[in-house]
This record gives C-alpha cells, sequence and structure tokens, in this order.
C-alpha cells in the first residue's frame, strides 16, 4: 500500500519519522491528542509511514493505557486512585460510575456522554477522594456527590 497523501498527518510533518519505527509512539500520541483516539486509518498510516508491521502498531496502543482505540464519550471521567484517594475511597466512586452509567473502565455510555478511565493521580491530595470530569475537577466526594455531578453532567446533555 502506497499512502500518496495523509488524513492524519501532514505530509512535511511525516517526513523526518518516515522508516522510523521509534516514531510510532510520538505518531499515535499526536492523532490520540488530535481525536481523542486512534481511529484505523490513522493506524494504516502509521504503518506506511514508519513501516511497522500493523500488529506491532496494536500491541503499542494496547500495551499503553493512554491510547485508545475507540472514541471517547463528550464527557471524560478520570477517577483518581493514587494513594490519598485510594485510602479515602476511590473504588467506591468507581463503583458508583460503573452502576450509574452501566459500563466499566475504558467503556463509553451508549448515548455517548461518557467515558470512565482510572488514572494513578490527579495531583489533587488534598482534595481526595477525586474525579475530573474534563477539565473540571470534584473533590471531598461521595458516592451521593458523584451521583449529583452525573445527574448535572446528564441535564448539559
Amino acid at each position: 500500500m502506497s499512502v500518496t497523501s495523509y488524513t492524519y498527518f501532514d505530509l512535511q510533518a511525516v517526513e523526518p519519522c518516515r522508516g522510523d519505527g521509534s516514531q510510532v509512539i510520538p505518531l499515535l500520541q499526536v492523532v490520540q491528542e488530535k481525536h481523542g483516539y486512534v481511529p484505523e486509518g490513522a493506524i494504516r498510516e502509521i504503518c506506511e509511514i514508519t513501516g511497522t508491521p500493523e500488529s506491532d502498531i496494536f500491541s503499542v496502543i494496547t500495551f499503553y493505557k493512554q491510547f485508545r482505540l475507540q472514541p471517547p464519550g463528550k464527557y471524560l471521567i478520570k477517577v483518581c486512585d493514587g494513594t490519598a484517594c485510594h485510602v479515602m475511597g476511590a473504588s467506591t466512586l468507581l463503583d458508583v460510575l460503573y452502576d450509574s452509567l452501566k459500563i466499566e473502565t475504558g467503556d463509553t455510555t451508549a448515548d455517548g456522554l461518557f467515558t470512565i478511565s482510572p488514572v494513578a493521580c490527579l495531583g489533587c491530595c488534598s482534595l481526595a477522594p477525586v474525579i475530573m470530569v474534563n477539565d473540571e475537577t470534584f473533590g471531598g466526594l461521595t458516592p451521593q456527590k458523584v451521583r449529583v455531578i452525573l445527574n448535572d453532567y446528564r441535564k448539559k446533555g
């Protein structure tokens, strides 16, 4: 397969990456940042650019938690599971999210609104337990507060 133009990359930007398998992760990061996930077409383009087999690119994507193969929901819910949050009940908050949204980690609700993503730390230890919805941080949470936050975001649509 020979790609003469790229959907996911600027031709000039990829020239330094041509034939260089060490550029797979940086190229995946570019796509992930722009689209919120890595579409199949981008994988094919990275394969063409770097000369890396698709199976190796899939291995990288599935190894690193930062990469997604499906589009995230409108609201990405990051649940901190750092030490302070863990001790203060982050796992209970996750259970509330799973139960309320009827999805598991990494899944997106059928309406496309929510995706759950546990993270190692959000850097808000004094507010534990903490979740972040897109760029908004919520701390000192209880199961009831999480349900209220979800309802507020549902109303926003």
